[in-house]
C-alpha cells in the first residue's frame, strides 16, 4: 500500500463531504468508500426505504448485534483491497468507524465543517434521503442531535485537517488540494 491516500472526511449532515468526494473523483480520480453504503444496500434488499431514519436504525442494530466497530472493519478491509493512489472514506461518524482506519499508515482524517444554516439549505435542495427534501429547519436540527450524529464533536477533535466550508467552491477545493498536496509530500 505504498504511496496510497486514505482520507477519512468527518462531518455533520450536509457540511460539503459529499461535495468534497465528487471533486476529488473528478480531480484526483479517486475512488470513494461510503459507511452508509453497505446499509443502503441492506434496506434496499429487505425493501424498505432508505431515510436517514431508516440507516440510523439499521446501524444501531448491526453494531449492537455484532459489534460496535463492524462498519469499520468493512470499510478497512474494502479500503486494503483498493489498488487506487486516493481513496476517500465518507461518512465517519464515531470513534469506533476508524478503529480499523487509522492502523493504516496512510489514513488521516478531515474534519469538514459550515455553519447549521447553510448546512439546512443543502439539504432541502438535494435528494438523497427520501425524508430530506421536506424538512423544516427544526427538524434539521434534531436530524444533528441523533444517535449517529452525537459523536462527531469527539471525532472532530482527533482530525489531523479541518475544512472550513462556509465559503465558495473554489476555497473548499483549495483547502482539500492543500491537504492533498501535503499528503503527497510526506508519503
Amino acid at each position: 500500500m505504498n504511496n496510497k491516500i486514505i482520507l477519512g472526511l468527518v462531518g455533520e449532515i450536509a457540511s460539503g463531504k459529499d461535495t468534497l468526494v465528487d471533486y476529488l473523483k473528478k480531480k484526483h480520480q479517486a475512488t470513494t468508500h461510503k459507511f452508509s453504503a453497505s446499509l443502503r444496500d441492506i434496506l434496499e434488499r429487505i425493501y424498505l426505504d432508505i431515510s436517514r431514519e431508516n440507516m440510523q436504525k439499521l446501524s444501531q442494530i448491526l453494531r449492537e448485534n455484532f459489534s460496535q466497530n463492524l462498519l469499520s472493519k468493512v470499510i478497512a478491509e474494502d479500503v486494503k483491497k483498493d489498488s487506487n493512489k486516493i481513496i476517500v472514506i465518507n461518512g465517519v461518524r464515531r470513534l469506533t468507524d476508524i478503529e480499523y482506519l487509522k492502523q493504516l499508515p496512510e489514513f488521516a482524517l478531515v474534519y469538514v465543517t459550515a455553519d447549521l444554516e447553510k448546512r439546512y439549505a443543502r439539504i432541502a435542495g438535494r435528494n438523497e434521503n427520501k425524508d430530506d427534501r421536506n424538512k423544516t429547519l427544526e427538524q434539521f436540527k434534531l436530524d444533528n442531535e441523533a444517535e449517529a450524529e452525537q459523536q462527531i464533536p469527539e471525532v472532530a477533535k482527533i482530525a489531523k485537517y479541518k475544512i472550513d466550508n462556509d465559503g465558495t467552491f473554489a476555497e473548499l477545493y483549495g483547502q482539500i488540494d492543500t491537504i492533498i498536496k501535503s499528503l503527497q509530500i510526506t508519503n
